[in-house]
């Protein structure tokens, strides 16, 4: 052969033109027309993302791949971008103008559960002035009122509507309903005479 092997057969890799000398019994011989043979390259099969790959549900992320002719994505989408909302392991495969594929490495994707954010009371919301009540968020890693209070546990003994951002260690965050806090105002106490307090024995007032 041209590229000096000497067998019948030749397993070719790479591109070329190749021919083959034959010599018979007789020691006669004859070179044949060549092959040309051509290998055409692998596309690059990559990921990028159009943010972090880790977020709070609710969120999402735009995974896209690599310049291709054609995509398959493990999650059986064919669209070069596809957007994410889920946790998972997302690889694409990118098929080139030659009919040459090649498979991305997978990129992970994880959501982040929202913290549930609710409110309880330590007793009544309807209370009379001068009263309070306890509002307790439910756990989380930190807090924020609509009133500015940061504490998981707040005091109120004045009417309002109470809501609470409850935030968890993944920096996740979720906003309670509102608690409606109703304080009664007291009734005014007074006393008022028919006459003189001070009077004889007999009289009345």
């Amino acid at each position: 052969w041209n590229n000096g092997a000497i067998t019948r057969s030749i397993t070719i890799k790479n591109s070329g033109s190749y021919s083959v000398k034959v010599t018979n019994a007789n020691n006669c011989s004859a070179t044949s027309a060549a092959t040309s043979i051509t290998i055409n390259a692998l596309p690059t099969a990559t990921i990028s993302a159009n943010g972090s790959t880790t977020f709070c549900q609710g969120d999402s992320v735009i995974l896209t791949a690599s310049a291709g002719n054609s995509y398959l994505w493990n999650n059986g989408a064919i669209t070069r971008s596809i957007t994410i909302k889920n946790s998972g392991s997302f690889s694409v495969k990118v098929t080139n103008v030659n009919n040459c594929s090649a498979t991305s490495a997978a990129t992970s994707v994880t959501v982040n559960v929202l913290p549930t954010a609710t409110i309880s009371a330590s007793g009544s919301t309807t209370f009379c002035q001068g009263d309070s009540v306890i509002l307790t968020a439910s756990a989380g890693s930190s807090y924020l009122w609509n009133n500015g209070a940061t504490a998981r546990n707040i005091t109120v003994k004045n009417s309002g509507s109470f809501s609470v951002k409850v935030t968890n260690a993944n920096n996740c965050s979720a906003t309670s309903a509102a608690t409606t806090v109703a304080v009664n105002a007291l009734p005014t106490a007074t006393i008022s005479a028919s006459g003189s307090t001070t009077f004889c024995q007999g009289d009345s007032v």
